[in-house]
């Protein structure tokens, strides 16, 4: 990140209790926490080797990006939790993070490191959390198809108004649905408020289908780093508490530079669909019947399909991912 920081590691303290907290953001609270309140300098006698450790989450988190700069030791270090966006109890919504006033931020740390020779880094970290016994799906993009195409078309990559039209019946939007068609409902056995993958538009699924093959790389970036026009403080990396912890010193996580997340996924698996049945809700499929689900590396694409979100598109990140794409780092120094 380019800009300088001018709060001190205290301010930065008071600035995150005054707001307030709610439920939803320990995990996010416990890190910040730990890093301001922690005694510097700290060093490590080595750079992190793996993807996934057990330790504190916050010193995993300071010695990941320590390596990944190269940095022996953190001469000192100040965090602060974008969640008290959400949270703030004096309703006015926004934060001072170094200088620079923050609406809405994808990232849900920002971190401020100073390495020995006073050189000063601020980066973004994106968090992840399950706090069950087993990985479960984290949902990284919430968007319909029409934020979706935006969001692509902003970032140059080329996209028809049929396969729009698809994605709308993928989604379900109202006037893409089966039950928007008398003649397209008629002895209709599945679900008549969606299209599945393998209904819509032929042309539009391939249109989609060639996108994500050849635009992978960019659209996960975009996927990890986007959500809001003139974000200051886009994620730099990414932390995901993997399953439920015995205590907060022995919590696993998974940390990963964006750029390192973008390229395992990528070596994971290209585009492809997998089958799968609906088995509950109000429109289970008749015996035998399959549906195609899209997915591209780490990624799966589904309709949202929330009773208060009905028409919304998720991506999810595969349960487990960390555990399929490799834990051994390649070790680089980055300036």
């Amino acid at each position: 990140m380019a800009l300088k920081p001018i709060n001190k590691a205290h301010a930065l303290q008071i600035q995150a209790g005054t707001l307030g907290r709610k439920a939803g953001h320990d995990f996010e609270d416990m890190i910040t926490s730990s890093i301001n309140e922690g005694s510097y300098p700290i060093s490590f006698r080595e750079n992190i080797a793996q993807h996934v450790n057990t330790a504190d989450p916050a010193i995993l988190l300071l010695h990941y990006i320590a390596s990944f700069y190269g940095l022996p030791t953190i001469k000192s270090a100040a965090a602060i939790s974008t969640g008290a966006l959400a949270t703030s109890e004096d309703g006015k919504k926004w934060l001072l993070i170094n200088g620079a006033k923050v609406n809405r931020c994808k990232s849900d740390l920002v971190i401020t490191i100073v390495s020995p020779d006073d050189v000063v880094r601020t980066v973004g970290v994106s968090t992840k959390q399950c706090n069950t016994a087993t990985p479960t799906n984290a949902q990284l993009y919430f968007t319909t198809a029409r934020g979706f195409t935006k969001l692509l078309r902003d970032n140059e990559i080329t996209i028809t108004d049929e396969a729009l039209k698809g994605l709308r019946q993928f989604c379900g939007d109202e006037g893409f649905r089966p039950s928007d068609n008398d003649f397209l409902l008629k002895g209709r056995k599945v679900d008549p408020r969606r299209f599945f993958w393998e209904e819509i538009i032929p042309a539009a699924r391939r249109e989609w289908e060639s996108i994500l093959s050849e635009e992978q790389d960019k659209i996960t970036r975009l996927l990890l780093q986007k959500a809001y026009m003139d974000d200051p403080f886009v994620p730099d990396f990414v932390i995901h508490k993997t399953k439920s912890a015995p205590s907060w010193g022995r919590t696993e996580v998974a940390i990963y530079s964006i750029d390192e997340l973008v390229s395992l996924s990528r070596q994971y698996q290209g585009f492809s669909t997998k089958a799968y049945s609906v088995r509950k809700g109000s429109y289970k499929d008749p015996k035998g019947q399959t549906h195609l689900a899209p997915r591209f590396g780490i990624i799966q694409m589904q309709r949202g399909g929330q009773a208060q979100h009905p028409e919304q598109l998720q991506f999810n990140l595969e349960a487990g991912y960390f555990y399929k794409i490799g834990n051994a780092r390649e070790q680089k120094k980055n300036s």
